[in-house]
């Protein structure tokens, strides 16, 4: 069960554990019910928009205009702008005996799922950074993703919206 919800207060119970209060939309009397009798486990980070489709369709337009001009795979021009950005990786050591079936498992989420092998210091493993794709991007991270995308199409000369077009379309995203 995931939502996006707002802080209200924080207090503190007599064995010292913090006691947060999350308002949440909806009714959550049910799952309450259900959880409590056991612990739960519990993430709480910034809330980010998610990505909208309409980004992810204007993200593959500008691929689709790179990989005509330069005559390179979409694939090739997705991941190396997946590379170009910060946030959407981790590098993770796995034990060399793993490393294939980890990478295929992996791969198989989708075209921008990719692994890279770096070599490692602790014998017997390899390091692998692991990226994710897109499908995965909250609107922060999209809006990422095209601009290094559409820093690409200019530098090729290849016409993209307006920064002023651009500017509002992310706006409409929550970027």
């Amino acid at each position: 069960m995931k939502a996006r919800g707002d802080l209200v207060s924080l207090t503190y119970d007599r064995d010292g554990h913090s006691l947060l209060t999350v308002s949440v939309p909806g009714d959550w009397g049910e799952a309450f019910d259900e959880l409590k009798a056991a612990p739960v486990s519990v993430e709480l980070k910034k809330w980010h928009p998610k990505r909208s489709l309409d980004a992810n369709a204007y993200a593959w337009v500008l691929i689709d205009k790179l990989a005509e001009r330069l005559h390179i795979p979409k694939v090739t021009i997705y991941r190396e702008a997946i590379r170009s950005i910060g946030g959407v990786s981790d590098t993770v050591c796995a034990l060399d005996r793993t490393v294939d079936r980890l990478v295929e498992s992996w791969e198989r989420n989708g075209i921008g799922w990719f692994a890279e092998r770096l070599p490692s210091k602790t014998p017997g493993c390899t390091n692998l950074r692991l990226y994710y794709g897109s499908s995965s991007y909250d609107s922060r991270q999209m809006a990422a993703l095209i601009d290094s995308l559409v820093e690409e199409c200019e530098a090729q000369g290849i016409e993209t919206l307006t920064p002023s077009e651009l500017a509002t379309i992310k706006e409409r995203w929550g970027a």
